[in-house]
């Protein structure tokens, strides 16, 4: 067992399957001698060579376009994105191409690549590097899209990322990749994906969350369990394919819901487990379901990050608001 953060344990994982399969293989912007803007790919170009971890142009249509045709011909690739805000031109590459491979060719091919990225808000940065994109991703047939909110889930999801034999869109929240440690076994075991994680169990509330947002859940539940409330928190991790039986359970068993997203609230994650929430376990419910999210703004920069980020108090007072009727 080894004390990692993050950003440390993402390295690991990368390191660890570089090893293990030689068809796997690195593309991104100053990935390589830089060992990434965030060090996630630190020393994997010495350690595994140019071939195999590849400084690649500024052009990220282009590095999801090479990494597409990669996967289809037998190999592995894992493409970084340097931010979430530079994702959006390889949109194309990926729904148009890596999402359908399989359906298109009726399973003669397939597409085993990760698409990596930082993403998120709360380290100051400019317009373009806070931004929060998973409902795009989420809403298009063929890819899996999955968020960490630890190291230990970073390490393992990724690794079961990197062996899923289609494409993984992989966000990496980056508030999270060094604000703590935590025990992390290097030993190449996975986590599975498309399945929810129970981080705490309750019987007054269902907090559901995901990435940078379980942090701020556990905090308001241990903030509320010294008020007498006892909330159950889980973390989706996969947000596509959605583990809405898990939901459901803890709904079931609570009757009463907040859900809790840093991206814009309209056509969020969100609202589609709410209307599961309202389609299969409505007569389970006692109150409405609550939802805590980001504005319909664009991220702000960083003297008002704070007031848009859903934190403590916002999640508190829904909670409280659900409990009382309000």
């Amino acid at each position: 067992m080894a004390q990692l953060n993050l950003v440390e344990s993402i390295n690991a994982a990368l390191a660890h399957e570089m090893a293990r399969d030689e068809n796997l293989l690195l593309l991104g912007e100053d990935i390589g001698a830089n060992g990434g803007v965030f060090r996630a790919t630190n020393g994997l170009q010495a350690r595994f060579g140019r071939g195999r971890v590849i400084d690649t142009p500024l052009a990220e249509g282009g590095i999801a376009g090479v990494a597409v045709g990669m996967a289809a011909m037998g190999l592995r690739p894992v493409a970084e994105i340097q931010f979430t805000g530079f994702i959006y031109p390889t949109i194309d590459q990926i729904i148009n191409h890596a999402s359908r491979m399989r359906n298109r060719t009726r399973g003669r091919l397939s597409c085993p690549m990760v698409l990596r990225s930082p993403y998120g808000a709360g380290i100051h940065a400019p317009e373009h590097h806070s931004e929060s994109p998973e409902a795009l991703f989420a809403h298009m047939p063929g890819l899996r899209v999955v968020i960490p909110s630890s190291p230990a889930r970073a390490y393992g999801l990724l690794l079961a990322a990197m062996r899923d034999p289609d494409p993984v869109v992989f966000l990496e929240p980056t508030r999270l990749y060094r604000l703590f440690k935590q025990e992390v076994a290097d030993d190449g075991e996975s986590l599975p994906l498309d399945t929810c994680f129970l981080c705490r169990e309750g019987r007054d509330a269902t907090l559901v969350a995901w990435g940078a947002m379980i942090p701020e859940a556990m905090r308001a539940a241990e903030a509320l369990e010294a008020q007498g409330i006892d909330l159950e928190v889980i973390d989706v991790a996969t947000i596509k394919p959605l583990d809405v039986e898990t939901i459901l359970r803890s709904v079931e068993k609570t009757g009463r819901c907040v859900i809790v997203h840093e991206a814009p609230r309209t056509a969020g994650v969100g609202a589609e487990i709410a209307a599961e929430i309202a389609e299969r376990a409505l007569y389970s419910l006692v109150a409405p379901v609550k939802r805590v999210t980001a504005y319909d703004v664009v991220v702000p920069l960083s003297r008002l990050e704070k007031q848009y980020i859903p934190g403590l108090e916002r999640i508190v007072d829904a909670v409280r608001g659900l409990m009382e009727g309000t």
